[in-house]
């Protein structure tokens, strides 16, 4: 062992122990990483700082964009709402629809973000089909992590995984140059969950803690403006897109409600629903073209008090609580007439165990009621001093351009074309995809930004540098003769099976990148060296780091469904452990006929 070799692992122990012992922020540690790298001359400054401007960084920040833009589009909504149409009743059927389906939309989007959509479509539909939501959000969270084996693009580590190769003078990484072995994966992966699904327990899931229940539903009237696209077609097809985050409470068409069953009719313009729906859904409905607020397309272009067409442009959704002496109470929504008094509309109203229909405008306010408000900022101070609010605070919703869903999904498909056909590299392919979902308006540029979890860029980038001073340590070549000498007389299967392994254990303590950026180099340094291809080593070992079920420790999506599942630490062990396994198996027997070192 020389100097080089053991300052590394000094490095590397003490990065294992800031990941595992979560003392320091995982992105400080990354960033700590970078300068002692840099200080203690194993890299010089410029190749410590590379991983800013590698590709794997890039695009990884790239895919957060335009991950934002397919959410903040209502495309990702959209996709929760078919899958769930598509699911049937029966919990077999729920699970041959879910799995497949989000291990799909997982590989071309951040797997945190597929199961963070699905988890309420999930629960919303356990709760309406009388089915346990315990039974059905492992397995879509296991799904999620197996649809980043179907590109490159699933998961960070990938990326890296190809950057690493491409530095070692090895190919890097296609596109879709994984996809039959992501292919073979989730396919078994679903049959082994549709087989063992009696396995997982039934329990209730924590329904506070989704979207969907709660101080999250507020009521407001939308309308039918003119041209609306909706017009025309009946409420089945316009509950097939809004029906997962929005509950049609009354339908009114010339000031009478309608009679039910709503399905079969058919929506004309001028037609006012009152809904339940979420506050991104209210801040959608003021910038959607087919939908608008009643309340705001009531009071037209002679808008009192400064409300101009002009000053639309800059109004902004607020919430106010009525105060128990309030003089508002007993008025209704109309008589109290916000914008006469104070240069606000009101567009929705929040009771705690209430339920209304008719209009909306007549209901009769309450202490404790809980209004959104919609107006300029200027106009706020007026509500501000008035002392019949006990709180005024901002509206907190991104709305979503709904109408443009359409684009976003072209964006995200030309995107993908062009740096799967080689047109153009695919970190400038994606960029330009983060760039056109921002100019185009499918997602605001400051929501675009905020999108971009700095905590894997930042791992990514000082898990190349990392894995260039390993190499250049002496430290991979030196593990690669400790692995050589380990696995004398091994098949190829059975060392690659030995590197999975490994993969998989590492993950449970650290991120799936962290774990690439130690194994990867070790792999590609033993593959060199012995009869196997080092892309089959290196994929082979990222497969290990992002799809291995040992715990719930391993993956974020298995973290966020712990709680809504009510979800035990060996509930996860008993499912995942023959399921990783199995996936060990698969990957060591296809990695090397997708990898030929021939």
């Amino acid at each position: 062992m020389t100097a080089s070799i053991a300052l590394f692992l000094i490095i590397a122990a003490g990065a294992l122990v800031l990941f595992i012992s979560g003392r320091v922020r995982i992105d400080l540690a990354a960033l700590l990483i970078i300068v002692v790298l840099a200080f203690s001359g194993l890299l010089p400054v410029r190749e410590a700082m590379a991983g800013f401007s590698s590709e794997a960084a890039l695009i990884t920040a790239s895919v957060f964009v335009i991950s934002a833009g397919l959410a903040a589009t209502g495309l990702a909504d959209r996709v929760g709402g078919w899958i769930g149409a598509l699911a049937g009743a029966s919990e077999w059927r729920t699970l041959l629809v879910v799995v497949p389906s989000v291990a799909l939309v997982a590989a071309f989007t951040h797997q945190l973000m597929v199961v963070a959509m699905m988890l309420p479509v999930l629960l919303h539909l356990a709760r309406a089909r009388g089915l346990a939501p315990s039974r059905l959000l492992m397995p879509m969270a296991f799904a999620a992590s197996l649809g980043t084996t179907l590109t490159v693009l699933g998961a960070p580590a990938l990326l890296l995984t190809s950057s690493l190769l491409h530095r070692s003078g090895e190919h890097e990484l296609g596109v879709f140059s994984i996809l039959p072995l992501g292919v073979a994966l989730t396919a078994m992966g679903t049959l082994y969950l549709l087989l063992l699904r009696w396995v997982l327990p039934r329990r209730g899931g924590e329904e506070a803690d989704t979207p969907l229940v709660g101080l999250g539903r507020y009521f407001t009237e939308i309308a039918l403006p003119p041209g609306s696209r909706w017009a025309g077609r009946t409420m089945e097809e316009f509950l097939a897109q809004y029906g997962s985050h929005l509950q049609v409470a009354d339908w009114l068409r010339n000031g009478a409600s309608l009679p039910r069953p709503f399905a079969p009719l058919a929506l004309l313009e001028g037609d006012v629903l009152l809904v339940q729906a979420s506050p991104e859904e209210i801040a959608s409905f003021v910038a959607q073209p087919d939908l608008v607020l009643h309340a705001v397309a009531q009071a037209g272009e002679a808008l009192p008090l400064g409300l101009s067409e002009r000053a639309q442009g800059r109004a902004r959704l607020f919430q106010a609580m009525l105060a128990p002496q309030s003089a508002l109470i007993g008025q209704t929504l109309a008589g109290a007439d916000f914008p006469a008094r104070f240069g606000v509309i009101a567009v929705g109203l929040w009771r705690r165990d209430g339920w209304f229909d008719g209009e909306l405008a007549r209901t009769r306010l309450e202490a404790g009621d809980l209004l959104v408000l919609w107006g300029p900022p200027e106009r706020f101070h007026q509500v501000a001093e008035y002392r019949g609010f006990l709180t005024l605070s901002p509206f907190k919703a991104d709305a979503k351009q709904r109408h443009k869903a359409g684009l976003a999904l072209a964006i995200l498909g030309v995107s993908v074309a062009a740096a799967a056909t080689g047109l153009v590299p695919p970190m400038l392919a994606f960029m330009a995809g983060a760039v056109a979902m921002m100019l185009s308006g499918c997602v605001p540029i400051d929501q675009g930004y905020r999108a971009i979890d700095l905590r894997p860029f930042l791992m990514i980038a000082a898990a190349i540098p990392l894995g260039m001073a390993m190499e250049r340590s002496g430290t991979a070549a030196w593990l690669a003769q400790g692995v050589a000498w380990l696995a004398q007389g091994w098949s190829p299967f059975a060392v690659l099976l030995l590197l999975f392994a490994a993969a998989a254990l590492l993950t449970q303590l650290l991120s799936d990148t962290a774990t690439a950026a130690l194994l990867v180099p070790v792999a590609i340094a033993f593959a060199q060296q012995a009869a196997i291809d080092p892309a089959a080593a290196a994929v082979t070992v990222t497969v290990g780091a992002v799809a291995a079920f040992l715990t719930p420790i391993g993956h974020h999506g298995s973290l966020l469904v712990l709680r809504a599942g009510q979800y035990r630490f060996i509930d996860f062990l008993i499912l995942g452990l023959p399921l990783t396994v199995l996936i060990g198996l698969v990957t060591a027997w296809i990695a090397p006929m997708l990898f030929s070192a021939g």
